[in-house]
């Protein structure tokens, strides 16, 4: 099969690696669309610290199965699913408890297991999900980051009536902008620096766009949902929060930024500061939950090209003209 191959030295290379085999509780599926995201942009350039070498990238995906182990009985050759890529253990101290993005054990797809940016990948059975009937490839391959952003909002209070405030119109903070809307906040504002991106705010729904240090209200703001991982919009978003307020942090920051924090605002104000890694359990909910946001993929998707050009879809997934690249390895 060809096979996009990642050496964690900025090297990328379009190979032929032999078919994978399914094991006895494996699926072997053809992806049809690769959703490429900030993780795979680290992982490309060598800089992501978690990353096993050589490797497939893609861990948004979907696709047909194409075959089963002896073992795997809910699913049969043609069945048309979308994989959850984090396999956890099950049974180490945080997967007991619940927080199974946290496993000890942790095993993503495409980041230390081969990934569906090639023309098949082997999976276990127990992260594939059914699509949905008549859900199309590429809004099958936008589950994964949907559940990334279901599990940021079911870590803080129902959003319906809330003023939200999210910083960030990439992918995520547009699918949060989606699901806070659709969900009932009373109002969603946006602070994006690009000019592209706060018209994509626009079209999504925002009530407000904004770029960064325009705003001058302060401490009106229930939800913060920080999506651009700049270490400013956290620090400047503490400063919009209204009593019993709370930043949600989505973003991934360097983890050596910091910012300045006054623990009293915390005990005057009540304010809460959350954060959301991955997307936990969260998968099984995004495969219905994606079903209530109409015509997603036609405002995410921007960009989409063949397996052989994926060195050129990662440039484009850079740009601020891309909301959402995807690769289909059947070209």
């Amino acid at each position: 099969m060809r096979a996009v191959v990642l050496d964690g030295k900025g090297s990328i290379e379009i190979t032929e690696l032999p078919d994978p085999v399914a094991g006895l509780t494996d699926v072997v599926i053809a992806p049809e669309a690769v959703g490429i995201c900030g993780t795979d942009i680290h992982l490309a350039s060598g800089d992501y610290p978690t990353g096993t070498f050589p490797v497939v990238p893609g861990h948004e995906f979907a696709g047909t199965i194409t075959a089963i182990g002896s073992d795997v009985t809910e699913f049969a050759v043609g069945d048309r699913v979308c994989v959850d890529p984090n396999v956890n253990c099950g049974h180490c101290v945080e997967c007991l408890a619940g927080a199974t993005n946290l496993c000890l054990n942790l095993v993503p797809i495409g980041v230390t297991s081969n990934g569906a940016c090639a023309e098949l990948v082997k999976v276990p059975a127990k992260v594939v999900y059914h699509l949905p009937e008549g859900l199309d490839w590429a809004t099958g391959a936008l589950i994964e980051p949907l559940a990334c952003v279901l599990h940021a909002f079911g870590r803080v209070a129902p959003v319906t009536g809330q003023r939200v405030l999210i910083y960030g119109a990439g992918s995520i903070g547009l699918l949060a902008l989606a699901y806070a809307k659709a969900n009932g906040a009373s109002s969603v504002a946006i602070v994006e620096p690009s000019a592209v991106r706060r018209q994509a705010a626009l079209e999504f729904g925002a009530d407000v766009v904004d770029e960064p240090g325009a705003r001058t209200t302060v401490k009106d703001i229930d939800l913060v949902v920080e999506a651009s991982g700049h270490p400013s919009a956290p620090a400047d978003a503490l400063t919009r929060l209204a009593n019993r307020g709370t930043l949600l942090q989505m973003g991934v920051v360097s983890p050596t930024a910091h910012i300045d924090l006054y623990p009293y605002d915390l005990f005057d104000r009540e304010i809460s500061i959350i954060g959301s890694q991955s997307l936990a359990t969260s998968y099984p909910n995004a495969v219905a939950e994606i079903t209530n946001l109409p015509n997603l993929a036609e405002r995410t998707v921007t960009h989409t090209f063949a397996l052989a050009d994926y060195a050129e879809a990662l440039e484009a997934a850079k740009s601020e003209t891309a909301r959402k690249v995807h690769i289909l390895p059947q070209q």
